[in-house]
């Protein structure tokens, strides 16, 4: 294909997702006040019976569409990922092409447990510190702002827990080797720790180690599917 053959064929693809993302965006914005209430459900314990608020006539207007776009993106996403996969297909050798079925899957469903443990586990953690540290005072959270706060820590998550299948797609193709990811095991560790101090919306070293815990799982993770692989000519 010339350069201009894999633009049509990058637009196709592009098309096809957003178009995939729009109408699950549609169903989302039916259901955006529902959607919206399941986001804050793990907040309301410490709300005790405080609602969020809006400072502008438009707020809630714009915050169901984005509650609506973050559900689109989720819903959509192992179609959206099969589209990038079927982008680069063509590039690769016949025997690599077997790896689309396990791509879109385990690549979609670390997407999904990334998200489902920034709402369950991440966000419930942090605005409890949070509001602990602002006892004293009465909340008057406003939609805005706990759905921004909510929303990164979710698709946060959700892109750590690519690691698994970047490691493996990196010694799949000679990039790293086994070996060199058990050697930098300690590196891995510290750089954990230091990442979650930056991502981390709180100081203390619970919530911290919360988010660098599952981010070191997810190495071992990956160095275990990268032993499962036979790397080509790569690093050691």
């Amino acid at each position: 294909m010339s350069f201009l053959e894999h633009l049509g064929e990058l637009r196709i693809r592009l098309f096809k997702s957003l178009l995939s993302i729009a109408f699950f965006f549609g169903v989302g914005w039916y259901y955006s006040r529902e959607l919206f209430d399941f986001l804050l459900k793990p907040l309301r314990p410490y709300l005790k019976g405080s609602r969020p608020v809006f400072l502008d006539i438009t707020e809630p207007f714009f915050l169901f569409m984005k509650v609506a776009f973050l559900a689109g993106l989720f819903a959509a996403a192992p179609f959206v990922l099969y589209q990038f996969w079927a982008f680069i297909a063509p590039g690769l050798y016949p025997h690599e092409r077997r790896y689309a079925a396990p791509f879109v899957i385990f690549t979609s469903l670390f997407f999904l447990a990334g998200g489902a443990f920034g709402y369950y586990v991440a966000f419930p953690y942090a605005a409890r510190f949070l509001l602990k540290v602002a006892e004293g005072f009465e909340p008057a959270l406003t939609m805005r702002g706990l759905f921004q706060f909510e929303s990164r820590l979710i698709l946060g998550m959700g892109l750590v827990f690519q690691l698994p299948v970047l490691i493996f797609l990196l010694t799949r193709f000679g990039i790293v080797t086994p070996q060199f990811l058990a050697r930098n095991l300690k590196y891995a560790i510290l750089i954990s720790f230091v990442v979650a101090a930056v991502v981390t919306p709180t100081p203390d070293v619970v919530t911290q180690c919360v988010f660098a815990l599952p981010m070191i799982v997810l190495y071992l993770l990956g160095l275990g599917a990268s032993l499962l692989v036979r790397p080509g000519r790569g690093r050691g």
